[in-house]
């Protein structure tokens, strides 16, 4: 089953378009128990929310409906999160997903495949874990819904992620984020059929197979953040997948027609209270920025480094050095052992020395900041000069000249130096 539903102008397809797409997509059939995989409040701008309360009350009246965010290692939504995110849909149908205890163990991709895959850079078997409510019978539907975006780690986000990593566990979300790190970012981003992608594509076919999985991809866009949706892709098929990345491709991905030497990234504090995820910041930049260039984050909502409280503390204490560091440090730490995610965070959060990364704090003391090896200023005085609410996306010429490129949210593209690419 596929079905594509395309916005015929640039402001994407209209809330009423959505919902005859989901209507649509049920094709008449009746359902006694469904569970919904939205993201989180950090993918607040996939539309995810208004479509998955699309289909609580499109299902409510015949069947037990259940939410479970695919917070993967994030912490749980507030009650003030899932309601602005996800409207009037009861607090007792939610589910929290603990990576760390709620997962069972489905299968493991082949050291020998995962090997192929990445040139000999990875040769062991990745074990594949999912949230034990995925592999309950008695639901006979999951409904996938998600973004597809670039993304750092497996090239572009959803499908198969928002199962193996969204609703994933440790085992599962390290191994897979190491071989991204192991593998490289920048080799990665935007690109589809990456060695992660083919771990997760694997592990899809072979162990969640039998699963009444229909994934509802979204492809969206933000400007002055007002959600626009540009393409939803439905169904149960790789082909879903393919056809939301190249419209995400085509939206998500900016080419910028020379090196960046001052990029100024705006993190909305709703979204984004940790550099675990604040780095995006860095990630979808770093291909743009000019050698000698700097990134500066204006990170007002930051108050701690992992959303996880091991990984806060792996970060505070080995800190964003660099790639040969960290994989040295990984040899040698059992703690980074046991923790690839935080070695793979550590290595993608790095400009290795390329240009300067400097975030501007204000619900986290500078000494902080500058104890994991990144720049720190105040953010209130950073805000004087680069007001988020008067610059422009895109290039902008400041009163004493300075030339900066400005960013509202980093969570929503890629940003690529065409000369570099």
């Amino acid at each position: 089953m596929e079905k594509f539903y395309l916005g015929k102008t640039i402001e994407g397809l209209t809330n009423e378009e959505i919902k005859q797409a989901l209507k649509d997509s049920l094709e008449g059939k009746s359902y006694k128990k469904v569970l919904i995989i939205p993201p989180d409040f950090t993918r607040f701008h996939s539309n995810s929310g208004f479509i998955t309360n699309t289909y609580y009350h499109l299902l409510k009246d015949h069947a037990q409906v259940d939410i479970l965010p695919a917070l993967g290692t994030h912490e749980p939504m507030s009650d003030i999160e899932i309601d602005e995110m996800y409207g009037d849909i009861p607090k007792d149908r939610f589910l929290i997903h603990n990576w760390r205890e709620d997962v069972v163990r489905v299968g493991e991709v082949p050291a020998s495949y995962v090997k192929e895959i990445t040139e000999g850079l990875w040769d062991k078997g990745v074990g594949m874990e999912v949230n034990r409510i995925l592999m309950d019978e008695s639901y006979d539907l999951i409904l996938s819904v998600g973004q597809v975006v670039p993304h750092e780690v497996i090239g572009m986000a959803n499908h198969a992620k928002n199962l193996f990593v969204g609703c994933g566990g440790k085992t599962t979300i390290n191994e897979s984020h190491m071989i991204g790190a192991v593998f490289g970012m920048e080799r990665m981003m935007g690109k589809d059929h990456t060695p992660v992608r083919k771990v997760l594509d694997y592990a899809l076919e072979h162990f969640l197979k039998s699963r009444p999985i229909v994934f509802v991809l979204t492809v969206t866009t933000a400007p002055k953040n007002v959600i626009k949706t540009h393409g939803v892709f439905i169904g149960n098929t790789r082909k879903v997948l393919e056809e939301a990345i190249k419209l995400s491709q085509e939206k998500n991905i900016n080419f910028v027609h020379k090196g960046i030497k001052k990029a100024v990234v705006y993190l909305d504090p709703k979204e984004f209270k940790s550099t675990w995820l604040g780095n995006k910041s860095v990630y979808r930049t770093r291909m743009a920025i000019a050698d000698g260039g700097e990134l500066l984050v204006l990170g007002e909502g930051i108050v701690k480094f992992g959303e996880d409280p091991k990984i806060d503390q792996l970060i505070r204490k080995y800190g964003y050095c660099g790639r040969l560091n960290v994989l040295d440090l990984f040899k040698e730490n059992d703690d980074l052992q046991k923790n690839m995610g935080a070695a793979a965070h550590l290595i993608h959060s790095s400009s290795d020395g390329r240009f300067k990364i400097t975030y501007a704090v204000k619900n986290i003391t500078l000494d902080e900041v500058r104890g994991v090896h990144f720049n720190a200023c105040s953010y209130d005085e950073a805000v004087k000069k680069y007001d988020p609410n008067k610059l422009e996306p895109g290039f902008n010429t400041l009163e004493d000249g300075e030339e900066i490129f400005f960013i509202p949210n980093p969570a929503l593209g890629l940003w690529i130096d065409k000369n570099r690419f």
